[in-house]
C-alpha cells in the first residue's frame, strides 16, 4: 500500500511538474513582447528541433554536454575542450538555457554544435534524444531537468554531473523532493565539489559520488596562462599600482568612489557588470583625479587620468594580471560575482556583505586572502594595511594564489574518471 501511495504522489508531482513548464514556456513567450531576454529565449527555441535533426548526422557519436548559462560554460569549457583534444572521434554538442550564455558563446569553436535546449515538456525530450542520440550525456553543475534526465535513463545513456555542489536547504533534502531524489538516480557518477555534498549525498543513499572539486580553478588557472598583453592598460598604468573592480553594480561603485578619491596616487580600472550609461557618466563626473572610457581612450589621454572604465567585453581577466588588488562586484545584492579570476593572480581580494553561497569566497576569508565589506569604512579598514605594509600585502597575495593552485584537476579527474572503461 504504501508504495502504490508513493507512486501516485510521484506522478502527481510530474503532472504538476510538467503544467510547470508549460505555464513557464507560455509566461515567456508573453513577456516577450517587452523584455529583450525573454524574447531571445523564445525565438531561439523556434523551429529548434528541426535545426538540430538538419545539424546532427545520422551515425555521429555524439556527447551532449549541457549549460545553463555563461558562468556554468566556463567550469564546463575545460572538459569540452579536454575531450575534444583527447577523444577526438566524438562529436560535442553544447546547449545552453539561458540566452545570456547562448548569445554569447554560439559562436565558440571549441564545440561541434551549439544550441538552445528545448523546454523540458515529455515530447520535446523524447524528441532531442531520437535526434541527438548522446553516447554520453554531462550537466554541468546544475539544470536538473526531470523529462530529459527521465529520457537518459530510460535509454541507458550514460549521464554524469560535475562541479556538483548540494545544500541541506536544497529540494533534494525536502519532504516533497522525492521525483528530484529519483532524478539523481540518472547519473552513473555524481561528480561534487565538496566533502559536504558527498556526505549529505551518502544520507540518501547514493554512494556514486566523487569528489573532484571544481573545474573553474582549471579554467582559472588556463586564463591566467593565456593572458594577452593590453598596451593601453599598460599606459594608463604608467608604472603605477593599480586596483581593478571587476563585475561591479550600483552600490558598489558608490564605495568604491570614495576610495577612489581617498587614493589619488593608485590607479583604478572599474569594470561595471552592465553598460549603465548614467552609472558610468557618473564615475566619470565625480572622479577628481580623471575618468575616461576604454573605447574612447587612446595612449595619449590615459596617462593622466585616474580611472579607467572598462566599457566592453572580455577583457577583465586579463586586466586582473596587471592589478595588485581586486574588488568583486555583487555583494550588495544576490551575490558576488567570480572570485577566482582575481584570485588566480595573486591579488587580495574584497567584496560585499553577500557571499555566504560562494565556497571559495569563504575559504579566501579564512586564509586572509580576501575580506567582506558593508560599508566604506569597511573598504579602507580592508585597503589600507595592503596598501601600506609591503608584507601584509605579499601574505595575502601568497595565500590567494596558493589556494587557486591547490586546488587545480578537477577536469582530469573527470574526464579520466568517464572514459576509464571505454
Amino acid at each position: 500500500m504504501q508504495g502504490f501511495v508513493e507512486t501516485a504522489y510521484s506522478e502527481i508531482q510530474m503532472w504538476l511538474y510538467n503544467i510547470g513548464i508549460t505555464v513557464y514556456e507560455s509566461a515567456i513567450k508573453l513577456a516577450s513582447a517587452w523584455y529583450p531576454k525573454a524574447r531571445l529565449w523564445s525565438e531561439g527555441r523556434k523551429g529548434l528541433l528541426e535545426r538540430l535533426k538538419t545539424a546532427i548526422k545520422p551515425g555521429e557519436r555524439i556527447i551532449w554536454i549541457h549549460i545553463a548559462s555563461l558562468g556554468e560554460f566556463e567550469q564546463g569549457r575545460t572538459i569540452i575542450e579536454k575531450i575534444r583534444s583527447e577523444r577526438p572521434e566524438f562529436k560535442i554538442l553544447v546547449t545552453f538555457f539561458s540566452p545570456s550564455g547562448y548569445e554569447i558563446r554560439k559562436n565558440y569553436k571549441g564545440a561541434d554544435y551549439i544550441f538552445y535546449l528545448p523546454s523540458d515538456r515529455p515530447s520535446n525530450a523524447r524528441r532531442f534524444m531520437d535526434i541527438v542520440n548522446p553516447e554520453i550525456a554531462i550537466f554541468v553543475k546544475y539544470e536538473f531537468w526531470l523529462n530529459m534526465l527521465g529520457e537518459l535513463k530510460r535509454r541507458n545513456i550514460r549521464t554524469y554531473i560535475v562541479s556538483a555542489i548540494f545544500r541541506r536547504n536544497s529540494v533534494f533534502f525536502r519532504p516533497y523532493g522525492g521525483i528530484w531524489r529519483d532524478a539523481l538516480e540518472t547519473f552513473d557518477t555524481i561528480f561534487v565539489q565538496n566533502e559536504e555534498s558527498k556526505t549529505l549525498l551518502a544520507e540518501l543513499g547514493y554512494d556514486n559520488v566523487v569528489v573532484a572539486g571544481d573545474t573553474r580553478f582549471d579554467r582559472v588557472a588556463q586564463i591566467a596562462a593565456g593572458t594577452v598583453k593590453i598596451e593601453l592598460v599598460e599606459r594608463f598604468r604608467d608604472g603605477k599600482r593599480l586596483f581593478v573592480a571587476g563585475s561591479t553594480w550600483g552600490p558598489d561603485e558608490e564605495i568604491l568612489q570614495r576610495l577612489i578619491n581617498d587614493n589619488p596616487d593608485i590607479k583604478f580600472v572599474v569594470a561595471p557588470h552592465e553598460m549603465d550609461e548614467k552609472r558610468i557618466e557618473k564615475i566619470i563626473a565625480e572622479t577628481r583625479g580623471g575618468a575616461i572610457r576604454y573605447t574612447c581612450a587612446s595612449a595619449d589621454s590615459v596617462k593622466d587620468k585616474q580611472v579607467l572604465i572598462l566599457d566592453t567585453m572580455g577583457m577583465l581577466s586579463s586586466v586582473y594580471g596587471y592589478a595588485t588588488w581586486a574588488y568583486i562586484g555583487g555583494g550588495f545584492g544576490v551575490g558576488i560575482h567570480n572570485t577566482l579570476e582575481a584570485a588566480t593572480f595573486g591579488l587580495p581580494i574584497s567584496f560585499g556583505p553577500n557571499y555566504s553561497k560562494f565556497k571559495e569566497a569563504r575559504d579566501l576569508i579564512t586564509l586572509g586572502a580576501a575580506e567582506s565589506v558593508s560599508s566604506y569604512d569597511d573598504l579602507r579598514e580592508w585597503f589600507t594595511p595592503l596598501r601600506d605594509d609591503a608584507e601584509a600585502l605579499a601574505k595575502a597575495s601568497r595565500a590567494s594564489k596558493g589556494y587557486t593552485s591547490k586546488h587545480q584537476g578537477a577536469t582530469d579527474i573527470f574526464v579520466k574518471t568517464i572514459f576509464s572503461h571505454d
